[in-house]
């Protein structure tokens, strides 16, 4: 999971009508114990600061200033914290500080890595955000260990129904059946493989860099699903072989770096069955948004070598390389809902948390969430759902149907147009 910008130009998007609403007041609370609130109505969270001329300080900061300074601990935030990024991003000058920090961001040493990147360094970067501790995850992720946006019938679908729901969309968009090859690029900790082997029937192959995550996915396939076909390697994608039915890639492709994006997707087409079906799922970012302070943030201390491109380059760079884009789905909703689950499970968690982690990176990992959720509410980033195929290849559906509909029940209208060939059957019914 990556967010890495918002925007840098004037004329921002009005806050969508499904974001819950945010109060304007807060209080602040000095260090010699006095209050006091700002604004009208109940505080929606408070601010923890020494005295009068620190509060104006970190009022007027800019906003990697401000981060840093959070992360140090040098002030705090008790209650909403996503509402505390909202005011404080309302405020951020945008003077000649915030122009260098942007700068900053474009000209990073890690543009150069985004066309030259090695196989160890995107070991390393993955690493360094992945393998912090399989414990310190598990205080603010659901019960299967998912770090991607859920999928929420309602605001009130809890965080382990939205998160199966996530798993169950994925699949059906998929087509999955039983016998067919499945790889899931950056398999995380494992809980999409499981999922599809064990409900679906299909043979799992997922791959991931992170030493954590490989280890704990290969554990709960063993644990959770003992007889389903279920295999986790701890490599590269690039590096995979053979061919699959279907592929999908989860919060992912932002690590890949825009630059490298058409050799993501020569690779997935390679792997990718003649009739196959692919599903990319990721952050990007509206054309109006650019690299700024909070990008230089996140690079530097959250997500090495990570980046978001913008849809239209996602789409094109996948046409180009030889798909055709079938769906497009925005799930930006989904994911401002489950930032703001994972912050407040950080928040009421966090005992546990500094048991496994030191202060600077859970402090990091709250504040990082909190700004995610303030830019997916938003507008300023978003998630994308592309089921593609490789081009002319025969359509199993001629709807979406298949997707939100049951297909043992009779009020479902079949959408099949079944142009799977001879070879195909016998292919999947040997599990070949």
């Amino acid at each position: 999971m990556l967010t890495l910008a918002r925007p840098s130009v004037a004329g921002e998007p009005p806050r969508a009508v499904w974001s819950r609403p945010l109060s304007t007041s807060y209080a602040v609370r000095f260090s010699n114990g006095s209050e006091e609130t700002h604004g009208e109505g109940p505080p929606a969270f408070t601010l923890a600061v020494r005295d009068r001329e620190h509060l104006r300080r970190v009022i007027e900061a800019d906003a990697y200033s401000a981060a840093l300074s959070f992360v140090r601990g040098e002030f705090g935030v008790v209650g909403n914290l996503v509402a505390a990024v909202h005011l404080f991003r309302g405020q951020a000058r945008r003077g000649w500080r915030a122009l260098l920090y942007a700068i900053a961001a474009r000209m990073a040493p890690h543009r150069i890595e985004t066309v030259f990147q090695t196989r160890d360094r995107a070991a390393q970067n993955i690493r360094y955000h992945y393998d912090r501790s399989n414990d310190f995850y598990r205080q603010f992720l659901d019960q299967r260990m998912v770090y991607s946006c859920g999928y929420f019938r309602t605001p009130d679908t809890s965080l382990d129904e939205a998160q199966l729901g996530k798993l169950n969309h994925i699949c059906r968009k998929l087509d999955l059946r039983a016998g067919e090859r499945f790889l899931d690029i950056g398999s995380g900790w494992g809980a999409l493989l499981i999922h599809a082997a064990a409900q679906f029937g299909v043979r799992a192959t997922g791959c991931t860099l992170s030493k954590n995550q490989a280890a704990y996915a290969t554990e709960a396939a063993e644990s959770h699903a003992p007889h389903a076909h279920v295999a986790v390697h701890e490599m590269d994608f690039r590096d995979i072989t053979g061919r699959f039915d279907k592929v999908a890639s989860v919060g992912m492709f932002e690590h890949v770096g825009r630059r490298r994006l058409p050799r993501y997707f020569r690779a997935v087409h390679h792997l990718l069955e003649e009739d196959g079906l692919f599903l990319n799922h990721g952050i990007v970012r509206p054309e109006f948004v650019s690299d700024d302070a909070q990008t230089l943030f996140v690079q530097r201390r959250v997500f090495p070598g990570g980046e978001l491109p913008h849809l239209s380059d996602v789409i094109r760079t996948a046409e180009l390389t030889g798909f055709e884009v079938l769906d497009v789905e925005d799930l930006r909703p989904h994911y401002a809902l489950t930032c703001r689950a994972w912050v407040e499970r950080l928040q009421q968690n966090a005992t546990a948390c500094l048991d496994v982690v030191d202060a600077t990176s859970y402090r990091t990992w709250l504040l990082y969430l909190a700004g995610a959720a303030a830019g997916f509410e938003d507008g300023f980033i978003s998630v994308s759902q592309l089921l593609l195929a490789r081009r002319s290849s025969p359509r199993r559906h001629l709807t979406r149907k298949y997707v939100y509909c049951d297909a043992a029940d009779p009020t479902c209208p079949p959408d099949s147009v079944e142009a799977d060939s001879t070879e195909r059957h016998a292919r999947t019914a040997s599990g070949i």
